[in-house]
């Protein structure tokens, strides 16, 4: 999943196209035997915290909305080592694989600039991201 994550954010570059980002996890994942869980997707961020555009751990390259630098995405790939589909608990909250089988998610949010995408959920703060600490700091 980890793999997937970084195959991933190195698509999400301005020009690209959201399905490149899914089609990345694919890529990553293929021939490994591990189910893409297509019912929970990434997602833009903004003024709130799940915006659009969706972004699914699935797609073909060159397909759905247009990358654009000052985009912030949350990518967040899911993989199961059994069956993709999911279903939730009876608490509303509580998400599980439907064979019960071990998943696993990783996430970063993403900001799509024009030197490439840069990892907001990396640094200590999002601030540091945006802006570099000054030489010698």
């Amino acid at each position: 999943t980890e793999r997937s994550l970084e195959a991933s954010i190195e698509a999400a570059v301005a020009g690209n196209h959201v399905g490149d980002i899914g089609a990345a996890v694919m890529r990553t994942v293929e021939g490994g035997g591990y189910g893409i869980i297509r019912e929970l997707v990434g997602h833009g961020v903004g003024r709130e915290l799940h915006e659009e555009p969706q972004v699914p751990n699935i797609g073909r390259a060159g397909h759905g909305p247009l990358l654009r630098e000052g985009m912030v995405l949350a990518i967040e790939p899911m993989l199961s080592a059994g069956t993709a589909r999911i279903k939730t608990l009876d608490d509303g909250w509580t998400v599980i694989t439907a064979d019960r089988s071990l998943s696993a998610h990783f996430e970063h949010t993403v900001g799509i600039t024009r030197d490439g995408p840069r990892i907001l959920t990396a640094a200590g703060t999002a601030a540091e991201a945006v802006a570099p600490a000054p030489e010698g700091a």
